[in-house]
């Protein structure tokens, strides 16, 4: 499996996507049923884990893992499922809230970089600098002179991280209108999910659109081949955890890592 094998689900430098024309239901080369896809998931994360140690050991590299998409597209589900049983000392997920007063303080990048990868180190955003061109632009909490220039900032960002050997995967989780209802309404019917409803989701929901045209303009800015934006269908989350799943595992498996070389002979060594 290489990361090549699923550039069908890339989006290209430049391209005009239009969501509304994507899927969010699993694609023809997802498994049809989710017992079929649970097996497999279970195979990746015990692959996962052993890329992830030899990643952490190799240190070559640094690994950013970019998660956005519209309220209950399941970033966190994602993070919990994809990435069970790795070791926690190389894997942090760095989330990111509404800015405190101090990060208003610094340029919007300030919070964003020092939470970003060191060598061997894998960092999955939940949310990320992407706020700055998405919540922002649809909250209209900074005029479009401003947010407008931060696409090109974005990019600047990444070619950044990206020339400092950190290999990014970002991640649309990708819903329609009618899961998001679904899912929203199972927050208020089911006790134990009671605690993540948040009013705020309904302004979110009611500005929709906005928020689609935003992300359509996030994608043609700032799909790069050094940083590149995958659609993953997400209206089912067993299709939406595999298919993250394969691609960083693809993405893993093309960088050929393996466990330091010895000075010495272990055969020769004999402990008393």
């Amino acid at each position: 499996m290489s990361i090549c094998d699923f550039n069908h689900y890339l989006i290209r430098p430049g391209q005009n996507m239009k969501l509304a024309e994507v899927s969010s239901d699993p694609w023809d080369d997802l498994p049809s049923k989710k017992s079929e896809a649970k097996e497999e998931l279970s195979r990746l994360q015990e692959r996962l884990s052993d890329l992830q140690q030899r990643f952490f050991v190799d240190r070559r590299k640094k690994m950013l893992l970019v998660l956005q998409g519209m309220d209950t597209s399941g970033k966190n589900g994602t993070i919990r499922h994809v990435f069970r049983g790795v070791n926690p000392q190389g894997v942090h997920v760095a989330s990111f809230e509404r800015p405190s007063s101090r990060e208003l303080a610094h340029d919007y990048l300030w919070r964003v970089h020092k939470r970003a990868p060191s060598e061997g180190e894998i960092i999955i955003f939940d949310r990320s600098h992407y706020e700055d061109v998405l919540a922002v632009r649809v909250n209209n909490l900074k005029p479009e002179t401003v947010w407008k220039k931060r696409y090109r900032h974005i990019r600047d960002f990444e070619q950044l991280l990206y020339d400092e050997e950190t290999v990014i995967l970002k991640f649309f989780l990708h819903i329609d209108r009618d899961t998001q209802k679904k899912r929203l309404q199972e927050r208020l019917d089911v006790p134990a999910k009671n605690w993540k409803f948040d009013q705020s989701d309904l302004v979110a929901r009611s500005k929709w659109d906005a928020y689609v045209q935003a992300y359509e303009d996030v994608f043609a800015e700032t799909a790069c081949e050094h940083a590149p934006w995958y659609v993953i269908p997400a209206n089912k989350k067993w299709a939406r955890n595999l298919l993250v799943a394969r691609i960083v595992v693809a993405c893993l498996e093309d960088m050929h890592l393996s466990y330091p070389q010895v000075d010495y002979d272990p055969a020769k060594i004999v402990i008393k």
